[in-house]
């Protein structure tokens, strides 16, 4: 229960720093219109758009690290970054957008694609460093 407290952890901080501080470096590089740390309410409960995406951030940061938890070295930073750019991604696409009524795996327009891809991918890679930090404690 404790690991599966700090993965929770580290995907939530991963979300915060690494996701969004990616979204920031392209958006500042005017690749990305939407700039990062949105504190936007959502519904239902109105919180900081920010804030659910790290919520969700946990809980994949849960499932990823039972996933590669057993992998050490280089094969954990490939695996925290491929599982991290590829599952999250293809639930947002596939599941999460249609659920909004947003386009099917965005109208696969290949530059929402590549970006869910490496959002994602620099969040799985965050988890690693951060569980690392936490296990330390």
């Amino acid at each position: 229960m404790r690991t599966a407290l700090k993965a929770f952890v580290a995907g939530f901080v991963s979300t915060l720093v690494f996701h969004q501080g990616l979204l920031h470096l392209l958006h500042l590089a005017g690749q990305v219109p939407r700039a990062a740390w949105n504190l936007a309410p959502v519904p239902p409960l109105g919180v900081p758009s920010v804030l659910s995406l790290a919520f969700f951030g946990g809980l994949w940061g849960v499932l990823i690290w039972q996933l590669i938890r057993r992998s050490r070295g280089g094969r954990r930073w490939v695996l925290a970054g491929v599982l991290g750019a590829i599952l999250p991604s293809a639930v947002a696409l596939f599941v999460v957008f249609p659920l909004k009524g947003m386009a099917f795996a965005g109208g696969w327009d290949p530059k929402l694609i590549i970006g869910a891809l490496l959002l994602n991918g620099a969040w799985g890679l965050g988890l690693v460093p951060l569980m690392r930090l936490l296990r330390e404690r």
